[in-house]
Order: structure tokens, then sequence, then C-alpha cells
């Protein structure tokens, strides 16, 4: 079967070590930096605890004072490491499984979002949501939704091994049930549900619209890279999602010094179909509430 196929039936599908060796090493040295530099205050755009969506900007002297579970903006010019982060992004490991998911030439991707999830400073854990999709949504609403394409392909890439993801598996295809719709919005098990466990190097892409919630354990070591790319017919419908985290603040100043040949013109040809979605969409506001 498939990643397409395996894709649109459960509503993700695992990739097993695309990453291994020296590059994995790599990856866990940059995450490491930027983690430890985020807490150290110098980095404004973290995803502070207790707080589950964005944005999650904070005023003062030290953004991370109250803890943080990520750090965003991965391929921002200003960002440690940002050339091992961009390399990652348009890397063949990553590229090829977006354009079967998405089933289109490299000319129609579009650069969405590239963040980093860490060990939160205590246990914290996500409700269950569909990523752009409101818990108040009615039924009709929330297949009107889910019958639209995807138009995006989210991804995660442990570093550490990870079972942070729990599913509902098929649920990107339907409506929720009266049992999910009436649940306590973090439901320690909802039937169906799966845990998506991944080792070093794994990475999973996923519907973000699929029912699903995180669980983070502060003793347990995690540095997982989060990442999706789109698809130029479905800008206007990706815009909010995309530009709640704050590209268009940047953009303009990313360096793609780190690549060469195809690599770098793909990484300027996605960059410009970004540009164009913000140029096009004014202000988006925000996907959820929480």
């Amino acid at each position: 079967m498939s990643l397409l196929e395996r894709l649109n039936r459960d509503g993700f599908v695992v990739v097993p070590k695309a990453f291994t060796g020296r590059t994995l090493e790599t990856l866990r040295d940059a995450t490491r930096e930027a983690t430890a530099n985020a807490r150290r205050g110098n980095w404004p755009d973290v995803r502070t605890l207790p707080k589950q969506f964005p944005p999650w900007r904070v005023e003062g002297p030290n953004p991370a004072a109250e803890g943080i579970w990520g750090v965003q903006g991965l391929m921002h010019p200003d960002m440690p490491r940002q050339a091992d982060f961009v390399a990652v992004y348009f890397s063949d490991a990553v590229v090829s499984p977006t354009l079967e998911l998405l089933q289109c030439a490299r000319d129609d991707l579009v650069m969405e979002l590239f963040n980093l999830l860490v060990r939160p400073d205590y246990d914290f854990e996500l409700r269950w949501h569909r990523d752009d999709i409101p818990a108040s949504a009615t039924a009709d609403e929330e297949l009107s939704r889910l019958n639209e394409p995807a138009f995006s392909a989210q991804w995660n890439l442990a570093l550490y091994d990870d079972s942070s993801l729990v599913v509902v598996p098929g649920s990107h295809r339907r409506a929720r049930t009266d049992v999910e719709r009436s649940a306590d919005p973090y439901e320690k098990v909802l039937p169906g549900q799966l845990v998506v466990k991944m080792e070093p190097g794994d990475i999973v892409f996923y519907n973000n619209n699929i029912l699903h919630r995180g669980v983070y354990d502060s003793n347990v070591e995690r540095m997982t890279l989060h990442g999706s790319a789109g698809h130029v017919d479905g800008a206007k419908l990706r815009a909010r999602n995309v530009l709640q985290h704050g590209l268009r603040d940047w953009i303009h100043r990313l360096s793609f010094d780190a690549l060469e040949g195809e690599d770098r013109k793909l990484a300027e040809h996605m960059r410009a179909n970004l540009v164009k979605m913000g140029e096009q969409a004014g202000d988006v506001g925000f996907s959820l509430e929480g």
C-alpha cells in the first residue's frame, strides 16, 4: 500500500528512518542549541506553557520564564544553526514524500511552517482538536471542511523516541461522533485512539484535521521537528493556518545560502509562493483559541 493510500485510509503515515547517522546527530546538536538559546530568553518566538495555540508571543526580558514546549521559526534568518534547519526542510527525505502525498509537481509547493517541539518544563497535554476546525463546529461544518482537499502535508520528525502524538485513525474523513463531541477536551482515552510511536529519525505525515492531541512528559527528552508544506491551489484555505505563526515578519530576509542547485531553486520558488499567499490573504486571525 502506498504512502498516499495509507494517509487517506488512516489520516497519518510513518516513514521510518528517514534520517540516520551523522545527519541525525547534527540535527540533535542544532535543536539542543536552539532550545538552550530559547530557554535562556534569547529567542522571543516560543510556545509558552500552558498555552496551546498561537499567538504565543510574550513581552518581557525572558519569554521562556514560565516554561516552554516549543521553539518557533527554525528557518528565521536569526535562528542559531539556521542553515541546518533549512537543509532538512528542503531535503529529498521530506520533499519526496510530500510530492507523493500532495500528488503535485515541485513548482506547486508552497513553503509553510517549520518549528520545534521540545520537552516541556512540566507535564503538559493538549486538548483533542483539529488544527483548522474549531471545537464549536457543527457536524455539517466539519464535513464541509473535511471534504475539501487537504492541500498540505504536515509532519513530525522525531530526533529521539517520541510517543507524544495521539490520533483517532480515520477521523479526518468524518464528523465527530456523539461520544467524541461530548467527551472532556482532555479525555484520556477515546474509542479507537492510537498512540503514534516513533523512533529517532522517523517522520510521521498526518492530515492536520485528524482528531488528535499531544501528551508531553517533562521527564522524557523530546526534540521533534514539526513542519508542513502546501499546494498552491490551497493557498486561500491554508493562509490562516500558516500565516498566524508570523512568517510575514521575516520571510523576505530568509537566506538559502545552505542550498545549491535544484534545492535552492525549489526553496526560492516555494518562498515566492508563500509571499504571494501572504499578499493575497490580508488579516487572517487565528485558527483556534486557547
